[in-house]
């Protein structure tokens, strides 16, 4: 039929808040434009992580926070493939899903947005005392050592309901977000400061986009392939892989910054306690130049950290993974797994 395949709808599945579907509306366009004859539909769901709002994000101690939901109704066959941020997906998947593709990367790094009687500061020339809201261990942690005389409390709710409260409330002289999703908003010119890799790494997978799929669904996954961005995907699975050999999770402080220029893959992981106060950060690279070989056979599907790409080199989603995994190894060899249990100790007190 003209309106798709056999007439029938693909329903892309997302959450229901404002940013979930802005990203999930970006993604089903750009699948417009490649297959004008196939009909798309959206369907909008609620997930854990958008009902509990009064807890903290680390302590709820559940991985898939706001992709559980979404993951059941790819599994009885509601939808045929769901929008993430990538940073919510966790390095392992449950059997029978896969990512299968990831976008092109929006701006990985955090921003900070300021009470507008503090428009014009930068985090450094707050007074002693300010209070930041962050839900994230990981930003907390790193700009607590970087920047001691601020207090730093925890903001939970949606993009909107945060600069609501940021907004209306005095409890909040700044809050910090990743840039990405203000961005998507149109809230760009909302940022006062942008946090560089020398004051805060960024999550793993902040800034892309991840198109999750069932596994064996072959028509999906070679539609929606079409939307990876090769760079974006040898960075995040660098950075999966990391976090992946670390153990980490939402519950621990875990940051990254990748680079990639000139076929050079640039990693730079850390591991913090919870005040900042201990660390570990280190830099490896690897080449990740390869000839595309035609892969067919039994390996056309092979996944690395979850994400099947069968249109980027093979080889250097291997050695992409293989850097990540280097990477977290040397840390733990200098002591990250104390660091890190420990933070997961007194975060789960």
């Amino acid at each position: 039929g003209e309106n798709g395949v056999d007439g029938r709808a693909v329903r892309v599945g997302t959450r229901r808040s404002q940013l979930a579907r802005i990203q999930t509306d970006s993604v089903v366009m750009m699948l417009r434009e490649l297959y004008p004859d196939l009909r798309f539909e959206i369907v909008a769901m609620s997930t854990t992580g958008d009902k509990i709002l009064d807890t903290a994000l680390s302590k709820i101690g559940e991985k898939s926070l706001f992709t559980k939901e979404l993951e059941n109704a790819l599994e009885r066959n509601e939808v045929d493939l769901v929008v993430h941020s990538l940073k919510d997906l966790p390095t392992s998947l449950p059997p029978g899903f896969t990512i299968g593709a990831v976008c092109k990367r929006e701006n990985p790094l955090d921003a900070v947005v300021f009470h507008p009687k503090n428009c014009g500061k930068t985090l450094s020339l707050l007074p002693e005392k300010s209070v930041i809201g962050t839900s994230s261990l990981r930003r907390a942690a790193q700009l607590k050592k970087k920047f001691p005389h601020l207090e730093f409390k925890d903001i939970r709710g949606n993009l909107n309901t945060r600069l609501k409260k940021l907004e209306e409330k005095e409890d909040f002289s700044a809050i910090v977000l990743a840039a990405a999703g203000l961005k998507r908003m149109g809230w760009e010119n909302r940022i006062g400061q942008l946090l560089g890799p020398e004051d805060c790494l960024y999550a793993v997978g902040q800034g892309a986009l991840a198109v999750e799929v069932r596994a064996k669904d072959q028509e999906t996954l070679n539609m929606v392939s079409a939307l990876h961005d090769a760079d974006t995907v040898l960075c995040c699975i660098a950075e999966r892989a990391f976090m992946k050999r670390l153990e980490g999770g939402c519950s621990v402080p875990v940051a990254v910054n990748t680079l990639l220029k000139d076929g050079q893959l640039y990693l730079t992981g850390a591991v913090f306690s919870l005040d900042g106060s201990d660390s570990l950060k280190q830099t490896m690279q690897t080449s990740v130049t390869y000839p595309h070989q035609n892969e067919d056979g039994p390996n056309d599907d092979v996944q690395h950290v979850g994400i099947t790409a069968k249109n980027v080199p093979g080889q250097a989603q291997e050695a992409a993974e293989n850097l990540g995994v280097e990477l977290a190894s040397l840390l733990l060899s200098k002591g990250a797994k104390h660091i890190l249990s420990v933070a997961r100790q007194l975060n789960d007190a």
